[in-house]
């Protein structure tokens, strides 16, 4: 009788798991059935905004720009997809009106450079702008960006003068904006998308007197460009003070200054002149 009632729990139990097993392999089904008819997630794109707040007016640079994830149907109709043709188009643009940080950037709200009334608008009153030529060493390899503010340095060759005295670099302007460089101000139709070398001309924000300055040195010698420091940039109550205070004693630096060698050279020995002289007592011999 025992026996029987053991024979009889152990079929109750494996009953039992048979149908917890049961129960766990249609929980599984049910749940594997809902995720395949679950819709899939919504679309996203990476779209470009600006990396902080920008003012109205700025010109674009690299650390200006930054991206951020958004749902295809929440993006503004016009904001600009994160590639690396994009991104570098829009360096060089200029803002419409402020933007937050991490606002989306617009292709309505920015103004590239090449388009028509570019630089108009770029253009504070009164200033003008005046294209230099510079190579890429002397445009600091690709590194100055339009809104950077630089010195413009002349390096000529003076003829005839002594060797501590044949090459001079004087400082043309200080502290001037950069509104563009030849790469996104003058396109060049058959270069093509990756076309183009490092920017061959950079365009300044000057007044009409540095405007003349700065075409004249352009045909004495070589024009270079010095960067400024980040810290002051677009300081217009600073940069107003500077340009009213009286212009002092230009920066020149002689080949001299520069190597003293060619200064304490051993001057050649001096040619001695013969000149003789009549005269009613007779003739002289004079040597110098």
């Amino acid at each position: 009788m025992v026996f029987r009632l053991s024979i009889f729990g152990v079929l109750i139990f494996a009953l039992a798991a048979v149908l917890v097993f049961a129960y766990s392999l249609m929980n599984q089904s049910k749940v594997a059935s809902h995720q395949q008819n679950a819709a899939p997630p919504p679309p996203t794109e990476q779209i470009l905004v600006a990396s902080g707040p920008l003012q109205g007016g700025t010109l674009l640079q690299p650390s200006g720009i930054a991206s951020t994830t958004m749902l295809v149907s929440a993006a503004p109709q016009d904001a600009i997809i994160d590639t690396p043709e994009n991104r570098a188009a829009l360096t060089g643009s200029m803002l419409r009106a402020p933007l937050a940080a991490q606002q989306p950037i617009l292709n309505t709200g920015v103004i590239h450079p090449g388009d028509h009334g570019f630089l108009a608008a770029v253009l504070s009153p009164g200033m003008r702008a005046v294209t230099i030529s510079v190579d890429a060493v002397t445009g600091a390899d690709g590194l100055i960006w339009p809104g950077d503010e630089v010195d413009v340095l002349l390096t000529q060759t003076i003829p005839g003068a002594p060797d501590s005295k044949n090459i001079a670099v004087e400082q043309v302007l200080s502290n001037v904006r950069v509104i563009a460089t030849g790469a996104e101000l003058i396109k060049d139709p058959n270069a093509g998308a990756n076309g183009g070398q490092s920017a061959q001309t950079v365009t300044l924000e000057v007044t009409p007197d540095q405007a003349a300055r700065c075409i004249v040195a352009g045909t004495l010698g070589k024009l270079s460009l010095i960067l400024h420091s980040a810290q002051g940039v677009n300081n217009k109550a600073n940069k107003a003070q500077n340009n009213n205070q009286p212009p002092g004693a230009p920066l020149t630096v002689w080949s001299g200054d520069v190597s003293p060698a060619l200064t304490n050279a051993v001057p050649q020995d001096s040619k001695m002149t013969t000149v003789n002289v009549l005269t009613p007592g007779g003739s002289g011999e004079f040597k110098f």
